[in-house]
């Protein structure tokens, strides 16, 4: 990558703090354990289990509140509606665990479109918003994203250089951002700093990549795997927040550097 090119990325890395829209309520206090959300697979499991519960839940409950309603419309609406309904909870139970069999287990069970590429990402969706609930929603999303990459390291999937694209979003610190276009440089892929999620859509867009490893918050990431990883296969490695929320965050570079030596070397 040209030096001109890292310099101006640079410079547009080190203006003051601007908030991304999934902060916006964040007070400006030291984040809990400096911005480091590591948490375990479990925790997303445990809480998808009960956002699944919940989901379920909430969807026999209003059955059981328009039966008598449709029952005067279409005498069989009651076995019906349930019946239907217990077939949906037992093939996404049933799902569930092979989710958790592939996971967990020594093979993979479900093709990645029937998990990390395909329902898994709804799931990883309405965990989210059901976490949020109990405060728990930084640590329950890095959870699920460390699901998702083992799911997806596990396809080894290989393209060539030109084909990978690096996606970083602004608020790296500069030691990062250098570690970060090394290791561009060094494997010759493409990386591109996107300043918010509509410009790393577009440049996915532009490009057209055959892969993808992005660096992002957990919160922003869950959003952009929802967003592209069922049309494109994607590795998300999540960021410590040691200043904040968008401003100097850092990333496991060694890590970084293994998927990108995963995906282009054969």
């Amino acid at each position: 990558m040209p030096q001109n090119g890292r310099s101006s990325q640079l410079i547009h890395i080190e203006v003051d703090r601007r908030l991304g829209h999934e902060w916006d309520e964040w007070d400006g206090k030291p984040l809990p354990g400096g911005g480091d959300f590591s948490a375990p697979a479990s925790r997303f499991f445990w809480c998808a289990a009960l956002s699944i519960a919940v989901l379920f839940g909430a969807a026999f409950f209003v059955g059981f509140l328009l039966v008598p309603r449709l029952e005067e419309l279409w005498e069989p609406a009651r076995a019906v509606l349930f019946i239907g309904l217990g077939f949906v909870s037992g093939l996404t139970w049933g799902w569930y665990l092979l989710l958790l069999a592939s996971f967990y287990g020594p093979v993979l069970l479900l093709p990645e479109r029937l998990a990390e590429r395909g329902p898994f990402l709804k799931l990883m969706q309405w965990t989210s918003h059901v976490a949020r609930r109990f405060g728990a929603r930084d640590r329950v999303e890095h959870a699920a994203v460390d699901v998702f990459n083992g799911l997806a390291e596990r396809r080894r999937r290989k393209v060539r250089k030109g084909e990978l694209l690096v996606l970083i979003p602004r608020c790296l610190s500069k030691e990062t951002l250098d570690g970060v276009l090394a290791v561009a440089e060094k494997y010759g892929v493409k990386a591109f700093v996107a300043t918010r999620g509509q410009l790393a859509r577009r440049a996915i867009r532009e490009h057209r990549p055959r892969a993808v490893v992005a660096v992002a918050c957990e919160r922003d990431m869950v959003t952009g795997l929802h967003d592209v990883a069922g049309r494109i296969p994607v590795l998300g490695l999540t960021m410590q927040l040691p200043a904040g929320p968008c401003k100097d965050a850092v990333i496991d570079l060694v890590k970084f550097e293994s998927w990108v030596k995963g995906f282009v070397e054969k």
